[in-house]
């Protein structure tokens, strides 16, 4: 299916259109949503394989496609301006997807994101923006956006919404700093933050880490 944007968007909005994956529960009969957010240059398929990890019932998998399947074209690093107008177009084409999730009946309580890489640095600067309590927040290898010394102002509070950051502690592309950065962040917002650095992993994702995943999307569907 596709996102049902602006046609005439065109540079100024680049993933305007762009395809959604899904697999999982039908979205308009699922107890609960998660939506997954590829790393650069990777594909909504292959994020959204992820899901065969996992067994919980009733959970619809949705997963965007990024135009030229870059989120945005510089460094998370890099000042924000840097990455415009893609980085507000990818934050947006969430937005929607979040909207289309509560329109077919998923609360945001219900409603979870998990992003890898640059996808996990866009998961983290949506949840941050928009701050609610959501089903959860799995930000693997990635952190919030902008250059050291970016204001954290944040508005709202997640209200004890699940938190999970996963990295390495010698990530080639996401500084250590930036996640525990990212974990304050998320602390000061009332999240429940889960940090776990991995001594020499690199840059990709590991058992533990899915695992993990796994149990906080079964919570989603587990009855109270």
């Amino acid at each position: 299916m596709t996102a049902n944007r602006n046609p005439h968007a065109g540079t100024d909005d680049p993933h305007a259109d762009q395809q959604v994956a899904t697999t999982g529960a039908d979205l308009d009969s699922a107890d609960a949503a998660v939506l997954f957010v590829h790393g650069r240059g990777a594909t909504a398929q292959s994020i959204l394989q992820m899901a065969g990890e996992f067994d919980a019932d009733g959970v619809a998998y949705l997963a965007p496609q990024a135009k030229g399947r870059t989120w945005y074209p510089h460094s998370f690093l890099e000042p924000t301006k840097k990455n415009e107008p893609s980085l507000s177009s990818a934050l947006n084409l969430l937005e929607e997807l979040r909207e289309r999730v509560a329109e077919a009946g998923i609360p945001p309580e219900k409603t979870m994101f998990v992003g890898f890489s640059q996808g996990a640095c866009l998961s983290s600067e949506f949840v941050a923006r928009n701050a609610r309590r959501y089903g959860g927040l799995a930000a693997l290898s990635g952190g919030v956006i902008g250059p050291d010394g970016t204001p954290r102002d944040y508005d709202g509070s997640l209200d004890g919404t699940p938190v999970f950051l996963g990295c390495s502690d010698r990530d080639p592309h996401i500084p250590l700093e930036r996640v525990h950065e990212t974990r304050d962040v998320f602390e000061e917002l009332d999240g429940d933050v889960e940090e776990r650095i991995y001594e020499g992993m690199g840059h990709g994702v590991n058992q533990d880490e899915v695992e993990y995943v796994s149990e906080m999307v079964s919570g989603l569907v587990s009855e109270e």
